[in-house]
């Protein structure tokens, strides 16, 4: 259960960033797209399964 809340921390922490406009992409891109931080949010939450 400890890691699915380290995970629903991440999305949050992430989706915060989003919504403040402080997201951005791999290439440094601010990210304007909902769909596009969603992906961002899974993605690394989905590294912290993966020990990365």
């Amino acid at each position: 259960m400890e890691m699915k809340d380290k995970m629903q921390q991440k999305v949050a922490k992430v989706m915060r960033e989003y919504k403040a406009g402080k997201l951005k992409s791999s290439s440094g891109d601010k990210v304007t797209n909902q769909k596009q931080a969603v992906a961002i949010a899974m993605s690394e939450a989905n590294q912290l399964k993966k020990g990365k």
